[in-house]
């Protein structure tokens, strides 16, 4: 394949420039741009290293969708900013559009500044409303039936994508960092989980629906964990038919005591689904055309960010990562 779309799980990058790089970096005027420039020099890294012909830097448009919240209302309920509410006014609960993030208050001006530097440089956003950016994520590589996907993010939950038809879709790893990211594809995640090669993208969430995920506030099944789950999961050909098993006790592939722990759970595993797999239908919209540019398209505006905020190092970098 000649092209290569690499798609960016924006918040997952950014917060770990966060916290990966010292807030004594500051702007000249002494406000805090550490996030902004660890996120900018890892975009520099991966365009020189991945070199992508395109590149989407994915958003997240709504942080906590309310459909998920409405299946499982623990949901990221513990990343809720302290004071915020947790419902609507009639007490349904509600997603992103509701209570905020709880963020570090000197990330959260660097965020609009990571946006305008993108948008100078010319790389294009995509997000979704109602949407988290893995659902944004998800979308596109759905979407993608041409170039090789690759998908970079610290978050494990998105190694659910990763695929060889039509097209391939790897997942590069950053939960250590880029020095260390770990490029995944169904034969690594399959070595690593123990999951069917054959569907590891899938086979991967549903181990994860089983073994739940307490960052996520996913309480999982009782009794289950990582390696009880991928055993489970390899002994069926899928998530429904796993949950058929639990009723049919002529299915020998659930020994009484499994049987039991996953028939205590099903009002979990009843709508856990769509909680943990990404969207592929999620109504996404990019800025701009996601071809990756060789020189910033607007050279005196990226000028004038590097020198309102003290970026001039890392701009430098971006730009000679575009032009190569």
């Amino acid at each position: 394949m000649s092209g290569r779309l690499l798609l960016l799980d924006s918040a997952s990058l950014y917060f770990r420039a966060f916290y990966g790089v010292p807030e004594s970096i500051k702007a000249p005027d002494g406000t805090p741009v550490n996030a902004v420039r660890g996120f900018t020099d890892m975009v520099s890294r991966l365009v020189a290293e991945r070199k992508p012909t395109r590149l989407v830097a994915c958003l997240d448009l709504d942080w906590r969708p309310a459909f998920r919240v409405r299946a499982i209302p623990s949901y990221k309920a513990h990343r809720v900013a302290e004071g915020a509410e947790l419902t609507t006014a009639d007490g349904d609960p509600v997603g992103g559009a509701g209570p905020a993030e709880a963020v570090p208050d000197t990330l959260s001006p660097q965020v609009p500044i990571i946006l305008e530097v993108l948008a100078a440089a010319g790389i294009a956003t995509g997000g979704a409303e109602g949407y988290e950016a893995d659902d944004v994520i998800g979308t596109l590589c759905a979407r993608e039936r041409t170039d090789l996907v690759e998908v970079v993010s610290g978050d494990r939950d998105l190694l659910q994508v990763v695929r060889d038809d039509p097209n391939p879709v790897r997942v590069v790893y950053a939960g250590r960092g880029l020095a260390k990211a770990e490029v995944f594809g169904p034969v690594e995640l399959a070595e690593r989980y123990k999951v069917p090669a054959a569907r590891a993208g899938e086979s991967y969430a549903e181990m994860a629906m089983l073994r739940g995920d307490p960052s996520d506030g996913l309480p999982g099944v009782a009794g289950i964990g990582e390696k009880t789950a991928a055993t489970l999961i390899s002994r069926f050909g899928s998530w429904q038919e796993l949950l058929d098993a639990i009723t049919d006790r002529s299915d020998d592939r659930l020994a009484a005591g499994v049987r039991a722990k996953l028939a205590s759970a099903t009002d979990y595993l009843s709508v856990v689904e769509p909680v943990v797999r990404v969207a592929q239908d999620a109504d996404v919209h990019l800025d701009r055309d996601d071809t990756l540019p060789d020189e910033p398209v607007d050279p005196d505006r990226l000028d004038a960010l590097a020198e309102r905020w003290g970026l001039g190092g890392s701009i430098d970098r971006l730009r000679a990562a575009l032009k190569g």
